[in-house]
């Protein structure tokens, strides 16, 4: 978990983690089916933000691949808040990204946010809305002091299918064939 004391612009990858209580910084990322929780204390304007590549806990994922799943992140995120010194019947969060982005497979964005909700809801956390869904991808400012928003579609990015190409064998330019 990025822990920040210092202002500024603070970009969260996959699998990342940040907390902060400087009233000036912006938390960044780029979400395609991924979600991004974006949750604060509006009391004390300590906030965060989570980037999540899966839903749930991970139970197939091999020996540390946690900081891939949400319920990982959820929990890394709330207890970032808590041990700033955020009440929990106080913290408020919201959601983005969990856009489709390939055809035909499952809709793992969609999944991602169906787990947010349920988690927000199990924990008892004000949802505030957000972005979710679709299919574009997003670019995301939040500034956890405020709980201001920002969001930037990206072009669309569902991809079709990819077709396999027939494998026609190549025959030799005059030269027998011989079939079995």
């Amino acid at each position: 978990m990025i822990d920040s004391r210092r202002p500024g612009r603070i970009h969260v990858i996959q699998g990342e983690c940040a907390v902060t209580d400087e009233p000036e910084t912006v938390l960044t990322t780029v979400l395609g089916s991924c979600v991004a929780a974006c949750m604060r204390d509006p009391v004390l304007k300590i906030g965060g933000m989570n980037h999540f590549l899966l839903p749930g806990e991970g139970e197939r994922s091999r020996l540390n691949e946690a900081e891939r799943f949400g319920v990982y992140l959820m929990e890394l995120l709330v207890n970032g808040l808590l041990k700033r010194g955020a009440r929990r019947e106080n913290i408020e969060a919201k959601l983005f990204g969990g856009a489709r982005t390939v055809q035909g497979f499952t809709d793992i964005g969609g999944k991602n946010v169906d787990f947010a909700r349920r988690f927000l809801e199990n924990e008892g956390i004000a949802f505030h809305g957000g972005s979710v869904g679709g299919n574009q991808g997003r670019r995301l400012e939040y500034q956890p002091a405020t709980g201001r928003a920002r969001q930037f579609l990206l072009p669309q990015a569902i991809a079709p299918l990819p077709v396999a190409e027939p494998r026609v064998p190549k025959v030799p330019a005059g030269g027998d064939l011989e079939l079995f």
